[in-house]
């Protein structure tokens, strides 16, 4: 056998073995080191905003599972489900034999990821506190998925647009900031909060940011000693929430004399995925609006 004939021959060998990916590992938000033999190839995502990060870095195709709510892209509406993220269906988990589990810190219970940690499967902790992690997030889910390019691009794309925000408005003037999150309980964020980072990035400055809870209930009477220039809410869907208008019962509140009662859908701004800076870009415009509708010492 010639030696052109001896390497074609290697090649073909070559061609049908089996390629086996090198052992994968990450640093995950609760400080554990996730370690995988290869990338995962079946991957069930405990949380809306997981779900939506896993597509935007390039591991769709390898979601097997998702909780409630997990709308965004269609696609993902289409896979199975294992319960909420708050009531996970342990049984439904197990079925899918997953071999990754992404879970998030603040929303899931901990007793649940105590028992997967028991039954063997490697679970990743995700908790987005800044804009930034958002971006981290995406490269980190992407390494143990194996689709690093697809998620190192959507995270260059995400901090390049963070950048043109920051450079734009967060040196713009303080806009004294309530955001509701709820009105039964009135709900608020404070200042540890991805929004909070938002509200920051806007030149916006959070009324409740000192406030030890992430998402503390607060009173009207504590809105009201505050005196917020804006007030920021999100509700549940795509309408702007009836209550937001109740602050008009106290035309005395800066915002709302100066008719700043602001609408942001929930799905651009209260979920830890590239689709926040679409809320942050919106947050921004309207607290210029505040600005703009300053007229001396009356809005001070």
């Amino acid at each position: 056998m010639t030696a052109l004939l001896r390497t074609l021959a290697i090649c073909l060998l070559l061609a049908t073995q089996p390629i086996f990916a090198a052992e994968v590992s990450v640093r995950d938000d609760a400080g554990k080191e996730i370690r995988l033999k290869q990338p995962a190839t079946r991957i069930v995502s405990l949380a809306p905003h997981i779900t939506e990060l896993l597509f935007a870095a390039g591991a769709g195709d390898r979601v097997v599972g998702v909780v409630s709510y997990s709308d965004y892209p269609e696609a993902a509406t289409k896979l199975p489900q294992v319960g909420g993220y708050t009531n996970i269906d342990m049984e439904a988990i197990a079925a899918l034999q997953p071999d990754l589990v992404v879970a998030w810190k603040s929303g899931n219970r901990n007793a649940h990821l105590d028992r997967l940690n028991t039954l063997g499967v490697p679970v990743y902790i995700n908790e987005p506190r800044s804009l930034d992690d958002v971006a981290r997030s995406l490269e980190a889910l992407g390494h143990l998925a194996g689709s690093d390019q697809t998620a190192t691009e959507a995270a260059r794309a995400f901090r390049e647009r963070l950048s043109g925000l920051r450079q734009r408005y967060t040196l713009q003037a303080p806009v004294r900031t309530f955001y509701q999150v709820w009105d039964r309980p009135l709900t608020t964020i404070n200042g540890a909060h991805l929004i909070g980072d938002v509200i920051r990035l806007c030149g916006g400055e959070n009324i409740f940011a000192a406030l030890g809870q992430l998402a503390p209930n607060v009173s009207a009477e504590a809105v009201l000693a505050a005196n917020p220039e804006a007030v920021v809410a999100s509700g549940m869907g795509e309408a702007r929430p009836e209550w937001l208008d109740q602050w008009r019962r106290w035309p005395e509140l800066h915002a709302t004399r100066a008719d700043n009662l602001f609408f942001i859908p929930p799905a651009i701004i209260q979920r830890h995925t590239p689709r926040i800076l679409d809320g942050a870009s919106r947050l921004c415009e309207l607290l210029e609006q505040a600005r703009a509708k300053r007229t001396g010492a009356a809005l001070r």
